[in-house]
């Protein structure tokens, strides 16, 4: 799960990346020109950043230039274009781009490239243990892992006021990411494991659901063997 800035200046291809990304998981900010793109970059700083080199007024080349000597480039740049020469490619390299896509954009290299791009961006790396501290874990007296039905780790008053105290306080895309973890390790512990229980009780479709598990970095190994 990550914050993902789509700088482009057209329209469909703005779209297109946020209809492929958001359905990966992903938190997409777009912005249709580099002045976007500034605004954007000074509110916060996205895990990664979809560059279009050729654009009015200012190129991407241009703002990627501007990052590197301002110090705001501190998240990996893919730059992206369909006319873009090896020594504009070679430049934007130079300058802190890590990599390059091509228009039209197949589906798969733009996944593949945005899995290794998120690879290396910084991450803010939280104490989780200490935020959940207060809520326990599932006690011996939960139903048995055959048991579809979901049943809450803690008392119900105890989780709300939790969830108050933890997730409330922290930015959307972290607090979103620790209660899904939070959310999905319950669910293997009362469906035992199973990942089409899982999958029939969250709706989401298996191959999906094994993506989202990866992103949140939970253990699926046992049940690779699962059918």
């Amino acid at each position: 799960m990550a914050s993902i800035l789509v700088v482009d200046d057209e329209m469909g291809i703005r779209e297109l990346l946020n209809e492929i990304l958001t359905d990966e998981g992903h938190t997409v900010y777009a912005a249709e020109s580099a002045i976007q793109a500034r605004t954007i970059r000074e509110q916060m700083r996205p895990d990664l950043v979809l560059l279009d080199i050729w654009m009015p007024d200012v190129d991407g080349i241009t703002l990627l230039k501007e990052w590197s000597k301002t110090g705001q480039l501190t998240m990996p740049v893919v730059m992206m274009s369909g006319h873009a020469t090896i020594d504009t490619a070679v430049e934007a390299t130079r300058i802190g781009a890590l990599n390059f896509l091509e228009k039209p954009i197949a589906l798969q290299k733009l996944l593949k490239t945005v899995a290794k791009a998120l690879e290396s961006s910084p991450k803010y790396v939280e104490p989780v243990e200490e935020k959940i501290s207060h809520v326990a874990p599932a006690s011996n007296s939960s139903p048995k892992a055959s048991s579809t039905e979901p049943v809450s780790a803690v008392p119900e008053g105890e989780y709300i006021s939790g969830i108050a105290k933890t997730y409330f306080d922290l930015p959307l895309r972290e607090a979103r990411d620790l209660f899904e973890k939070a959310y999905f390790e319950h669910q293997m512990i009362i469906m035992g494991g199973s990942m089409t229980k899982i999958s029939e009780y969250t709706g989401l479709e298996r191959t999906h659901l094994y993506r989202k598990l990866k992103a949140l970095g939970i253990d699926t190994s046992r049940n690779k063997g699962e059918q």
